[in-house]
């Protein structure tokens, strides 16, 4: 995530390619390194031991490059997502974004995430009821209309979750509840994401009521790439 809380899945796929910019985004650091194995995982187990040996870095690793998709991801919940209901938090990492939720008054959290380690840490943090292993992607084990709301802060980016992922977070949220999530914007042209979206539109799963402006997820940091937040309704 590179870009968030990851809860990170895949399918298998070559590496990504690194562009220059992307390549300098922490100057060679250990942190670049570690940045650039997450990008570069070639399936789930691959990505889960590159989360699991980055757990203890991660939040201080994000945070210096000014990482920006939770702040704008807590402003459309708060617009959105009425307090009171059940959020999933998809793709919850060290559980950076539960943290926000709660202080926002979200008390009814569940996260889950592809990283044992991550998970660890998120518990730490006692903002969520539950938190499970699970893999955006694979079916994952709650009932249908689980939730309130579902959010996927910064897992929709370079070889993470697979589009597919859409649509198990819909079968879980409720009829009129939000499914927010983040997408990077040349994932979202070039990885399938765009046409599942407006599949599951035609499909008459969901209907969009926002989409942010594209916005720099890592202002602090050497890289061009953008991202987007988008909300849907279930219908």
């Amino acid at each position: 995530m590179p870009d968030a809380g990851l809860a990170r899945v895949r399918i298998e796929r070559p590496p990504a390619r690194w562009f220059a910019e992307e390549r300098g985004i922490l100057d060679e650091s250990e942190s670049s390194k570690r940045l650039q194995n997450v990008y570069s995982a070639r399936d789930n187990r691959e990505l889960a031991c590159s989360y699991d040996e980055w757990a203890e870095d991660y939040e201080d690793d994000m945070l210096s490059l000014g990482y920006a998709i939770p702040a704008v991801a807590a402003g459309f919940v708060g617009r959105h997502v009425p307090i009171g209901g059940t959020v999933l938090d998809a793709g919850a990492g060290t559980g950076m974004f539960g943290s926000i939720l709660r202080v926002l008054g979200y008390e009814d959290i569940v996260g889950i995430d592809i990283s044992e380690r991550m998970l660890e840490k998120a518990r730490e943090k006692d903002a969520y009821r539950s938190l499970h292993r699970m893999v955006l992607g694979e079916p994952l084990s709650f009932d249908a209309a689980s939730f309130s709301a579902a959010v996927c802060v910064g897992v929709f980016t370079t070889n993470h979750a697979p589009p597919e992922a859409l649509d198990e977070l819909v079968r879980v949220v409720e009829p009129y509840g939000r499914v927010i999530f983040s997408v990077r914007d040349d994932v979202y042209r070039n990885e399938g994401f765009e046409e599942k979206q407006a599949s599951l539109k035609k499909e008459g799963r969901w209907r969009r009521v926002a989409m942010s402006e594209a916005f720099q997820p890592f202002p602090a940091g050497n890289t061009s790439h953008m991202s987007r937040l988008f909300v849907y309704k279930i219908r």
